[in-house]
């Protein structure tokens, strides 16, 4: 399995299909957690507004009484179970019918206590509005709340400042506190653009009866808790100060003239700040125990106009207070079942992709093992244009170009043959005619078995020379060589065959000639085979010319030319003119040819020095051999 190709394309598909599922899985539970993170969030906000409503109902009432209608509208427009009960878990109102609701949790959700505000609940309820430094919630104002009469007529004063302010071009509005106190709001929250005005605000500041009545008693409680730890008793301001008067504003008001922002429209006025229990800045350990009494006496003054502390308890229609999420049966079963479908269609889509694919490569394999049998190598279909369908196109050319090698190998064999049987069946005629008394051996008899001894060396050596060549074992021995030179020494071994054919063999090579570094003797043995070619091919008459220039393209090359007058080449013969036993000549005469191995030796002799080598030629008119030789040393063995 693991040497199967398709066996690990199924492997790598099943793995990627694994992590497909786990990855979809993974980005669904983060999505689904986020989800319920943002639904709990909401829950939180609306838990928020339960208690939030619940602590208003408390600050303005003394008693829970009546609750039971709020209760149940919460509920309502929550749908969630609202419960309240005293601080000893007795029944005050819940939301749920007493039958059928279950038995509440063991810890309450918040405590209800406008004298003791949960500041993180009662921030998410008022939309993030600043809470009361000591907790009291600022709509608790017990004894400063007016009374309607004095509520209209300071109402009637605020209007008629607004409508003053307005002429003037200063937009303002009036607000109403918690108490029914109402003030003047100006627009930008810049209460000093009054003050150059006619609309004098500061009448607006000055307590009512009531007001003045209910802080000198906060003040004789602050006193009475300052005596009991020894310190001398302090004046309370309106905003509940201590030192000199401010007159800016009543508890549970905040100044009149203070800057606020307008709301937006469609939302809620912001609440008012609660009396703060602390003055103006102060550090002082005597400041510290006056704002703890101030806060005390609060606490005490109120108690009596709110609703006593009580537990609440918030959860879902089924009674749960903290809600949850349980992936369900039902639910663990599609998951699965889509997961488990995934898998299966990606490992079908595998096994037909790979099925496709593993068909041309099992043709291909067939097809190599057939070769390797010894059968006829035979083609496999092209499927296409991919990488297989290349793979076969490629197997395709390399199987011809077996049967092409193949084919030459067997005629090379077939034309050694040939060529060693003709001189040892002259010799071994000769020796059994001599044998036999038929021939007498003179001295032309001894001749005649030298020359063809001769032959079948020179066929060996070209044998073993091109075995070399191709072996890569062809060593050379580059030296300095002046082409010139080379090529009259190469002229004057030939002249007397030239002169035995009447060809004119000349050189025309310019003085000085071009140098190039190259093994001296094989070189000229390349050329050799050039001229010796030129020569059996050009008829009586004719003429063999070897020059040599450099190159004209500027990398120091030198160019080296064997050109003759002689019957020239067929079109269709000159790709195969270096081929080993190739000869023009079919009936492979000896007369008009010699082994068919001069060329292909002059190729790979030329191919050992770096260069190159190609034959032009014109039927009827002669033919050109030209080798390109390197400038530089050739890097052979």
């Amino acid at each position: 399995m693991r040497r199967s190709l398709l066996g690990r394309l199924l492997a790598v598909s099943a793995l990627v299909a694994a992590c497909s599922v786990a990855a979809t899985a993974w980005i669904a539970v983060q999505t689904t957690s986020g989800a319920i993170k943002q639904e709990q969030g909401q829950n939180l906000t609306a838990d928020a507004r339960i208690y939030d409503t619940l602590l208003e109902y408390a600050a303005r009432n003394p008693t829970w009484d009546g609750v039971d209608a709020t209760v149940r509208e919460l509920a309502r427009e929550s749908g969630r179970r609202v419960a309240l009960t005293t601080q000893s878990r007795q029944p005050l109102a819940d939301s749920a019918t007493a039958a059928t609701a279950p038995a509440l949790p063991p810890q309450a959700s918040a405590v209800v206590d406008p004298l003791s505000v949960d500041t993180v609940l009662a921030a998410r309820g008022t939309d993030g509005q600043d809470t009361a430094a000591d907790r009291i919630d600022p709509r608790a104002v017990g004894p400063f709340r007016l009374s309607a009469a004095d509520s209209t007529a300071l109402r009637r004063k605020a209007d008629a400042k607004v409508e003053c302010l307005n002429r003037a071009g200063i937009a303002s509005d009036v607000v109403v506190g918690a108490s029914g106190r109402p003030r003047v709001q100006i627009v930008g929250n810049d209460p000093e653009r009054a003050l150059g005005t006619r609309c004098d605000l500061a009448d607006l500041d000055t307590p009512t009866r009531s007001e003045q009545k209910a802080l000198d008693a906060l003040t004789e409680l602050a006193d009475a808790c300052l005596k009991r730890q020894g310190r001398e008793g302090v004046r309370l301001n309106n905003d509940l100060s201590w030192g000199d008067p401010v007159p800016v504003a009543v508890p549970g008001e905040p100044g009149p003239t203070a800057p606020r922002p307008m709301p937006a429209p469609g939302d809620d006025p912001p609440q008012e700040s609660a009396p703060s229990v602390m003055g103006p800045e102060r550090t002082g350990e005597n400041d510290r125990a006056i704002a703890s009494c101030v806060g005390t006496a609060r606490s005490e003054q109120l108690s009596s106009y709110v609703a006593s502390p009580a537990l609440l308890f918030i959860g879902d229609e089924g009674g749960a207070t903290l809600p949850g999420f349980d992936l369900s049966p039902a639910n663990t079963a599609r998951i699965a079942g889509a997961a488990a479908l995934v898998l299966a269609l990606t490992v079908g889509a595998s096994v037909f992709a790979g099925t496709r694919l593993v068909r041309p490569l099992h043709a291909l394999t067939g097809a190599a093992q057939r070769m390797r049998d010894g059968e006829e190598p035979a083609s496999v279909p092209v499927s296409g244009d991919d990488e297989v369908g290349r793979l076969a196109a490629a197997f395709n050319d390399m199987s011809a170009h077996r049967a092409r090698l193949e084919e030459q190998r067997k005629a090379m064999v077939s034309d050694v043959a040939h060529e060693l049987r003709t001189p040892l069946s002259n010799i071994r005629g000769w020796l059994e005619a001599a044998q036999d008394g038929l021939a007498d051996p003179d001295p032309a008899f001894v001749s005649s078995l030298l020359e063809e001894a001769v032959l079948l060396q020179h066929i060996i050596d070209d044998l073993q020379d091109l075995a070399e060549a191709d072996a890569g074992a062809l060593r050379l021995h580059p030296e300095p060589v002046e082409v010139r030179e080379l090529l009259g020494q190469v002229a004057a071994a030939h002249q007397a065959r030239a002169e035995h054919a009447a060809v004119t063999l000349a050189v025309a090579v310019p003085s000085p000639g071009p140098e190039l570094c190259a093994d001296p003797v094989r070189l000229r043995q390349a050329v050799g085979n050039l001229v010796s070619n030129a020569v059996r091919h050009t008829p009586e008459g004719g003429r063999v010319t070897l020059s040599a220039r450099a190159s004209d393209e500027g990398d120091g090359a030198v160019l080296v030319e064997v050109a003759d007058t002689g019957s020239g080449i067929p079109s269709a013969d000159l790709p195969h003119v270096f081929d080993r036993f190739w000869r023009a000549e079919k009936s492979r005469s000896r007369r008009t040819g010699g082994s068919g191995l001069g060329l292909a030796i002059v190729r790979k002799l030329v191919e050992a020095h770096g260069g190159t080598v190609n034959a032009t030629s014109t039927e009827g008119k002669g033919s050109a051999f030209l080798i390109r030789l390197p400038g530089t040393p050739p890097s052979g063995p």
